[in-house]
């Protein structure tokens, strides 16, 4: 390892807001001073916004995908590239403030696979450009003419996947038209998913290649103060029925055992409805040992307004995303009075 990689790994363990030592999960409810913050009423401007927000302290692109192979085995795909600024300013080179960190994962029923990587922004190891969209990192990337149909390449010691992304449906907007709200003291962010990828292609593990077909969930967010100091952590959902609604909710939990929740119902054709504080409920069943720590891999979702009763199942409750900054996060089944698939993203869950 360089002096200048391991001086920049230190900074992101010290300073950075996806560090460990700052206020809320992460360093998230840390003070954004300086930094640009969400505003209510966006005016979105595509495809500049696929692209990155600098300006902004945190942001991700992040891709969760629930596969098959041709036995009908269940697969879990993770691609995310989030960016990080350690000061609101502009550099160039190694004068850059601006942190990449990418996270790539497969599950399968008995196995998790994961890998971590980092680079420094303005040298040309990472970035996003809007048009035509490309997100990297190293040799990972996502890309392609438009944000419609993309193509994602990522590998670790121990897998690799090669998948095609064709948007079947429009973008999604999450709380106030893409104002997604956090906390009761008014933090937020900027929130769009496209949540109709159709996905075909190959992933590769210790035994081979495998042809997988599927469907994908890509998360934009930005953002420079998205959590209050006494938030935690969070349990986020992204599911899709069999009917063809999808559901993307989340709880936030707060240092005084309270939570609040935030949601988007989704129809088939696109069309969404804001699920405001309270309206979103999610309720450990069960928990699981994770390498010494109780994990919630068993839950109970509710949305009354819109007649959701479902019981939420991880396929493989050993998916831990063991990285810089730790959580879970693995793909789920869907029973009740729905079914379906989906994916689970549970934090601040890191202590054993």
């Amino acid at each position: 390892m360089n002096v200048k990689f391991a001086a920049f790994v230190a900074l992101i363990a010290l300073c950075a807001p996806v560090g460990l030592s700052a206020q809320g999960f992460s360093g998230l409810g840390s003070d954004a001073e300086g930094f640009s913050t969400p505003a209510p009423a966006p005016q979105f401007d595509f495809p500049a916004d696929h692209g990155a927000h600098p300006d902004y302290r945190i942001e991700w692109w992040y891709l969760t995908a629930n596969m098959t192979g041709p036995d009908g085995t269940a697969y879990g795909l993770q691609w995310t590239l989030f960016r990080s600024a350690l000061a609101p300013h502009t550099g160039k080179g190694w004068d850059s403030p601006q942190i990449w960190l990418g996270h790539a994962a497969v599950t399968t029923p008995d196995a998790h696979y994961t890998s971590e990587r980092l680079a420094r922004g303005a040298i040309g190891q990472a970035g996003v450009s809007a048009a035509p969209f490309e997100a990297w990192i190293d040799d990972w990337h996502l890309r392609g003419a438009s944000f419609d149909a993309l193509k994602l390449r990522a590998s670790g010691s121990q897998f690799a996947y090669d998948v095609t992304l064709d948007a079947q449906g429009p973008l999604v907007f999450h709380g106030e038209g893409g104002y997604s709200v956090k906390s009761q003291q008014g933090q937020a962010s900027y929130y769009y998913s496209q949540p109709f990828f159709a996905l075909a292609g190959t992933i590769t593990l210790p035994e081979g290649d495998i042809p997988v077909t599927g469907t994908a969930w890509l998360d934009r967010e930005w953002s420079s103060q998205p959590l209050a100091a006494d938030q935690t952590g969070w349990d986020w959902f992204s599911l899709s029925f069999d009917a063809g609604e999808k559901l993307m909710g989340f709880r936030l939990r707060q240092a005084d055992g309270t939570y609040y929740t935030s949601g988007t119902w989704i129809t088939p054709d696109g069309a969404t409805t804001a699920l405001p504080d309270g309206s979103f409920d999610a309720t450990p069943l069960a928990t699981s040992d994770v390498g010494g720590r109780s994990i919630p891999t068993r839950w109970h979702v509710r949305v009354p307004d819109h007649a959701v009763d479902v019981i939420i199942e991880a396929v493989n409750t050993q998916t831990w995303m063991d990285m810089s900054v730790p959580y879970w996060e693995g793909p789920v089944r869907v029973s009740g009075n729905r079914s379906g698939i989906g994916y689970l993203e549970m934090t601040g869950y890191d202590q054993p």
